[in-house]
């Protein structure tokens, strides 16, 4: 198998049963709705900012300003308050993310899943029944505490429960559904944006994924490393069996598991610690960069912003509304073509093509702005390039949904060993969340200040990315997760420290 440039031969310690069985589907599929809840978040907030009566009670001050005929086309949504009300949910995340790895390791995946998914109903029960501006910042509080225990629980569930030849196909089961979320946000969106109390409908309809999620997560059992990593391993058998199949010898499988937890009870470190030495220096630059570059692909700002992006270059109301829509689905549909090609073609692979794709259309896109609205942005552009803007920004979407959207929530789930698992997981979300929180800030300034430039911005971080993915990335697909230390011994560059 090829790694980085380099080759592992033969099989790799502790092969397990790869045989796909309907719990194991069942089970991923349940705990992946997850990603159910930050999808419809995501697509939620950036449709709701554009609802004048939204506007018009809570930021009048904004409201005033979309409506000038004469406001330059960056800058009519340009309000920090504005922006507060939608980042302030990622710094809840990030506080979350970093106390989850402590709760996941006591209490288990699965109620951690549980809790988040209980606090995200009740956030999205007070922003349904705001009434000023301190009520809709504390509702997105909460929210962002859901989405942080649920992010850093699910990606680890899924990737402990799956079979490692599967492995990456089942966790991008997550991505998959936080696409969901986004198109079924943006629908509602639309159909409630022609009505006075329409936002409350969107902000408080929340609680229904944050039920569905919550009820799913409380019919599955734990993982068995999260089992055995508590003393409970008679349940930890139990559960494998249910995910491997009644007829199937898990006795390998769980003595790998079960060896994997005694050691790390013997080293008897405080995680936080344990991450940071020498051995573990690549986990821990993965666990930092991987999130952090896919946030500055500037996926998510364009999803939270994207009826407003729209609507700024030239596109209706109702119309943004519908580009948003059509984004949200072309990213779905390439979601699965990741699904179908992660574990055949690998994670370097897909995070390449991904990144060129990206990089191309960022670049399209800055070129035609400052074509057709001129350097200031004061023309105004026809609906014809804002046409071709939309689909600029779907081929952009589609080549992030088979990469690094799935492949930035499986990467850092798959690489630790047990000890440090959740401690790993919870850096990568807390990193996730601290760049999307300072990106989501920033983003109307930016677009305002930069004009196309933003979009330039983004572009050189995707050249960036690709390149450290093709040097420093190894590949993981089908390597049991107690033998991944493998991958970076055969590395390259990695080897230097995993073998001193």
């Amino acid at each position: 198998m090829a790694v980085g440039g380099f080759a592992v031969d033969g099989p790799v310690s502790g092969a397990v049963n790869g045989q796909i069985t309907a719990s194991v589907v069942i089970t991923c599929i349940v705990a992946a709705t997850s990603g159910l809840i930050f999808g419809y978040d995501i697509g939620i907030s950036g449709g709701v900012t554009t609802m004048a009566p939204f506007l018009q009670k809570f930021f009048p001050a904004v409201y005033r300003k979309a409506g000038e005929a004469e406001r330059n086309m960056y800058c009519m949504y340009d309000s920090q308050v504005l922006t507060a009300f939608t980042s302030s949910l990622y710094l809840a995340g990030l506080a979350a993310s970093l106390v989850a790895s402590r709760l996941t390791a006591a209490i288990g995946r699965r109620n951690t899943m549980v809790i988040g998914g209980l606090t995200f109903l009740a956030g999205a029960a007070i922003n349904g029944g705001a009434a000023n501006v301190a009520m809709l910042i504390l509702g997105r509080i909460l929210l962002g505490f859901g989405v942080g225990f649920t992010n850093q629980a699910t990606p680890v569930y899924l990737s402990e429960v799956a079979p490692p030849k599967w492995r990456g196909a089942f966790n991008t089961g997550f991505q998959f559904f936080i696409g969901i979320g986004v198109v079924v946000a943006n629908c509602l969106n639309f159909v409630t944006a022609k009505r006075s109390w329409g936002w409350r409908l969107s902000l408080g309809l929340a609680v229904v994924p944050a039920a569905i999620m919550t009820i799913g997560a409380l019919l599955i059992l734990d993982t068995p490393s999260s089992l055995i990593e508590r003393g409970k391993v008679e349940q930890a058998r139990q559960s494998l069996f249910k995910v491997r199949g009644k007829h199937s010898d898990v006795e390998a499988e769980f003595a790998e598991l079960k060896k994997a937890s005694d050691v790390a009870k013997e080293a008897n470190r405080e995680p936080f610690m344990t991450i940071f030495e020498r051995q573990y220096r690549p986990h821990l630059v993965m666990s930092i960069a991987i999130p952090f570059f896919q946030q500055v692909t500037g996926i998510n700002i364009i999803a939270f912003y994207a009826p407003v992006l729209f609507q700024s270059v030239g596109l209706g109301s109702d119309s943004a509304l519908i580009a948003a829509i059509i984004l949200g689905l072309v990213n779905l549909a390439s979601i699965l073509v990741s699904t179908g090609v992660v574990d055949r073609y690998g994670r370097r692979f897909l995070f390449m093509e991904g990144g060129i794709q990206m990089f191309a259309c960022q670049v399209g896109v800055a070129v035609l702005l400052a074509v057709t609205t001129g350097v200031s942005g004061d023309k105004q552009i026809s609906k014809g390039y804002a046409i071709l803007v939309l689909v600029l920004m779907c081929i952009y979407a589609a080549g992030f949904g088979w990469s690094w959207g799935p492949l930035s929530w499986l990467i850092p789930s798959e690489i630790f060993p047990i000890k440090i698992r959740p401690t790993g997981q919870s850096i990568s979300v807390a990193v996730n969340f601290a760049t999307t929180f300072v990106l989501s800030q920033t983003f109307l300034t930016m677009l305002c200040h930069f004009k196309f430039g933003t979009f330039l911005f983004y572009s050189a971080w995707i050249a960036l990315m690709t390149i450290f993915v093709a040097l420093f990335l190894p590949e993981t697909k089908g390597i049991p997760l107690d033998s991944m230390n493998l991958v970076w011994e055969k590395h390259w560059y990695w080897r230097r420290f995993v073998r001193g």
